[in-house]
């Protein structure tokens, strides 16, 4: 009976330390990662305060937000196939589709 209770405090022990690491890989993801979730959070911020402004429309706000919402899921696809990280030419390609955002949001609030 020792035995067994000891394996099982033992697995516990092993699956909180599992979920401290991903926790912490979490928190602070790869450079090129944060630098390109920035981007879309400050890109969302913007969507949010040209809607309160009244400078663009609900249904305007809501295509840039869908907008915004494909670079993300393409920025996690990307990062999924490289252990988390994305590379150079991946960050490029979300950094010109994040610059295609940004001209339309400009363009829709003026």
């Amino acid at each position: 009976m020792n035995t067994k209770r000891n394996i099982v405090i033992v697995l516990l022990g092993l699956a909180f330390a599992a979920s401290g690491i991903a926790s912490a890989s979490a928190a602070s993801p790869h450079p090129r990662r944060a630098q390109v979730n920035h981007r879309l959070a400050i890109q969302n911020a913007r969507i949010h305060h040209n809607l309160a402004a009244g400078n663009i429309t609900p249904q305007q706000a809501a295509q840039l937000h869908s907008d915004v919402h494909g670079v993300r899921v393409l920025e996690r696809t990307d990062a999924s196939l490289h252990n988390g990280r994305i590379t150079k030419a991946q960050q490029r390609a979300l950094n010109q589709n994040e610059n295609a955002i940004s001209r339309q949001i400009y363009q829709d609030a003026h």
